[in-house]
């Protein structure tokens, strides 16, 4: 009988220090990918200087948004912007080699040992990922210095070039240390395995990564707070304003009455969506206590649906419905023959927040009941048996078990609404949003994609982002904190 593979780590003395040096390295190199300053394909000015690796090697577009007429006069040819995209996908290649190693390492010594072969190859990739932007490098110069125009082309080394180069040397010498270390595996019948905590951490380990890119990452842009930032311009002690922005935010009559008008838009339709936010529990019940399962499924599936719908769709239903012509004023006009049925009950501004509400509640409440129903679903079905026995109906079931087995799922969910009270999301107000109902429908979140795309006031944007995801955490906390006073429970 073949051995199990779940044998303990059994990682020696010697080999510890190395291979978890090793481990940290692979980690932050795999981070790097995705942080624009130490992006080693940034060998021109004219390159976006918020292009990561990442955008570098897949997106031509961030390469080039700025090189229109360096490309239509030829002062840099487009066979190099070619190569260095080329160069920046296997230096992402060396670095996942070297992830998949670093990952490997965390199984028994079998596949440890198998695992510190890779970053003996993904290094050297690495390596001529960085030979190649070094080329396309010297190319640029050679061919700027040909046509006259190197000062115009802003070529420099980056910095991070060095930093990546520092990355290749790491792995390469911690992974051959701690190869060379490594115990070999004598029993033949031992497969390669894991322990099951390793496994779980490298399970949740991309949700982690994934929350770091596109949560905590664009924290980077917060800089721009204290900038006299130009869009497409760069930043430097010329333009550092210190405070500035944030003081202007609370001292500009004109922006503090646009801050007041967005903050009641945004607080007001935060809180219908606190105070209704029972809908989905009790929508999740009545689906429960559906009978027959297959109207259940499709009840659950068609109110699931819309959820997947983009909101852009969703204004092309409203048009079809409720526009000047739409299905309602048609339905007046030629079946109740009542003249003058020509409402475009989408420009007006009358009753916006409601109708804001409802079309959010359309669109997902049958996905705020998922939750809910692995809830109901998760409830020891012997509770419900026990009170039918003593007499109880399906609506006391209800109110006695369904609904009390539900309410620390609820009071988690409401914390985080609280947490998240500023943050209505901006693609519905956009699409909603015209001349007529502006001044009621601006939530802060278009508030500041108003003022810094469509006004390029990038950095007052940027400190009215600031300060509401400050707010937000406060109020996490806050509320957290009468939770825990209240139920004895908290989240946090």
């Amino acid at each position: 009988m073949e051995k199990s593979a779940q044998n303990p780590q059994q990682v020696s003395a010697g080999e510890r220090i190395p291979l978890w040096i090793f481990r940290m390295a692979a980690l932050i190199a795999g981070m790097a990918v995705f942080f624009p300053p130490v992006n080693p394909g940034r060998v021109s000015g004219k390159i976006n200087q918020a292009a990561s690796l990442f955008t570098t090697g897949i997106s031509r577009d961030t390469v080039t948004n700025s090189m229109g007429r360096i490309l239509r006069s030829q002062w840099i040819l487009d066979g190099d912007i070619q190569s260095l995209m080329i160069a920046c996908i296997v230096i992402m290649l060396g670095v996942a080699a070297c992830a998949a190693g670093a990952a490997m390492s965390l199984g028994n010594r079998r596949m440890r040992k198998t695992g510190l072969i890779l970053p003996l190859a993904g290094a050297p990739v690495m390596g001529i990922g960085l030979y190649l932007i070094q080329t396309v490098y010297n190319r640029m110069v050679a061919h700027g210095t040909e046509v006259d125009k190197l000062d115009r082309l802003e070529l420099g080394m980056p910095g991070g070039f060095t930093v990546y180069c520092v990355f290749a040397g790491v792995l390469f010498v911690t992974g051959l240390i701690a190869f060379l270390t490594a115990e070999k595996e004598t029993d033949p019948e031992v497969k390669m395995g894991m322990e099951e905590k390793y496994k779980l951490f490298l399970m949740i380990l991309p949700v982690i990564l994934l929350a770091f890119i596109f949560c905590y990452l664009p924290i980077w842009g917060w800089r721009f707070a204290f900038f006299d930032y130009i869009p497409g311009g760069d930043i430097g002690a010329e333009n550092y304003v210190g405070l500035k922005w944030f003081h202007f935010l609370f001292s500009d009559p004109a922006t503090t009455r646009d801050l007041i008008r967005v903050l009641r838009n945004t607080l007001a339709m935060s809180g219908l969506g606190i105070v209704t936010s029972w809908l989905p529990i009790a929508f999740a019940v009545l689906l429960a206590e559906i009978r027959s399962r297959k109207f259940q499924r499709f009840v659950q599936t068609f109110t699931t649906i819309p959820n997947f719908i983009s909101w852009v769709l969703v204004y092309a239903i409203a048009i079809s419905i409720f526009s000047s012509d739409g299905f309602i004023n048609s339905f007046l006009t030629n079946v109740l023959h009542r003249a003058g049925a020509n409402t475009n009950y989408l420009q007006i501004a009358d009753h916006t927040w409601l109708k804001m509400l409802l079309w959010g509640t359309w669109k997902g409440i049958g996905w705020s009941a998922i939750v809910y129903i692995a809830g109901i679903a998760g409830i020891d079905q012997q509770l419900y048996e026990a009170a039918r026995v003593d007499g109880a109906n399906r609506f006391r079931c209800i109110w006695h078990i369904t609904i009390p087995g539900l309410m620390p799922t609820y009071m988690v969910m409401l914390l985080m609404s609280i947490a998240g009270i500023l943050s209505n999301g901006m693609e519905q107000y956009l699409v909603f949003s015209n001349a007529m109902n502006k001044d009621v429908i601006e939530v802060l979140d278009l508030y500041v994609y108003n003022i810094g795309i469509g006004q390029n006031k990038i950095s007052l944007s940027t400190v009215v982002g600031v300060a509401k995801s400050l707010v937000g955490v406060t109020l996490l906390f806050g509320a957290n904190g009468i939770s825990k006073a209240i139920r004895g429970e908290s989240i946090i």
